[in-house]
């Protein structure tokens, strides 16, 4: 299907929480339609770690070009600017050359990011916000939120009062701009979106993904994922390290330290990846722009998303 006609690029959108079946869907639905899929996994970057973060197999590589994944090394940096400017590298080359774009994963920073652009406001000020850090060591959180009632009401009602790090980064970009972050945010908004997307979410009720996690977990222990931890802290890259810090690489290496038996590990990363996919879908429960789906509907997800690839 030729598509580069078409005045902007065009994003097929495959989102939801860990363990959900996104990987099946996608490599179905791109093999269909000719495409290529453009990872929006903030782990599956890092090279060497591929048993723990699901990353596709060699062979589902084969079948269906990925890209964004084996970007940098653990110990490198990776953030949320970059994967942009990376992603819309690729996002370019594909509409050009006519071929359909499939965005998948669970990040929900990175797909918003993607789809509408970082906010133009201040970095971040490490002497600011040690100091208020400081400030709510002595007065607590309240004391730090009434500071910021007080000087931006409008920030202040958006922000809950027990949201520490909103809360830091409202007072830090007017501190640095002398503007509200919310002016910051509603400029933004008005700005032009660089693609169309077609948002298609999975979703299983809870104890249907619970039992996931549980299965894929334990197809992780029986596939190497020890083993895979175990080879990267051999390679150098200690635990402390933000990626090592990850659901299950951190489990599986306090294990691997003589911390934690590895039946307790097994059990603590069902546990964490439970909790983590909760707080994905809370994340992305809040954008009315996407259709949920079971994750075996495979009909309902090609009649929409062909009928979007034709602009109809």
């Amino acid at each position: 299907m030729i598509v580069s006609g078409i005045s902007k690029p065009r994003l097929v959108i495959l989102l939801g929480p860990t363990g959900v079946g996104k990987t099946a869907m996608a490599l179905r639905m791109a093999g269909r339609w000719g495409g290529e899929i453009v990872s929006a996994d903030s782990m599956q970057v890092y090279r060497g770690m591929d048993i723990g973060t699901a990353k596709p197999t060699p062979e589902e590589r084969m079948r269906i070009p990925h890209h964004l994944l084996d970007v940098v090394a653990p110990d490198e940096p990776f953030h949320v600017s970059r994967y942009c400017d990376l992603a819309r590298g690729v996002i370019a080359r594909l509409h050009r050359e006519g071929r359909p774009v499939f965005v998948v994963g669970g990040t929900g920073l990175y797909i918003r990011a993607l789809l509408g652009g970082l906010i133009d406001s201040p970095g971040a000020d490490e002497s600011l916000r040690r100091a208020m850090k400081e400030e709510i060591k002595q007065g607590g959180i309240p004391s730090l939120y009434e500071k910021l009632r007080l000087r931006d009401a409008k920030a202040a009602a958006q922000i809950s009062p027990r949201d520490a790090v909103r809360i830091i980064r409202a007072l830090e970009v007017l501190e640095l701009t002398g503007r509200s972050i919310v002016d910051h945010q509603r400029e933004h908004r008005f700005r032009e979106k660089l693609y169309e997307a077609l948002k298609i979410g999975l979703t299983l009720t809870r104890e249907q993904l619970q039992a996931r996690i549980v299965r894929r977990t334990d197809r992780m222990i029986a596939d190497g994922f020890v083993e895979e931890v175990g080879r990267l802290l051999e390679g150098g890259y200690d635990r402390s390290l933000k990626p090592m810090q990850s659901l299950g690489y951190r489990h599986l290496a306090a294990h691997l330290a003589g911390e934690e038996d590895l039946e307790a590990a097994i059990r603590l990363i069902k546990r964490d990846t439970s909790h983590y996919a909760k707080r994905q879908m809370t994340w992305f429960a809040a954008d009315r722009e996407i259709i949920w789906l079971a994750p075996e509907d495979y009909d309902a997800a090609a009649e929409r998303i062909g009928h979007f690839l034709d602009g109809s």
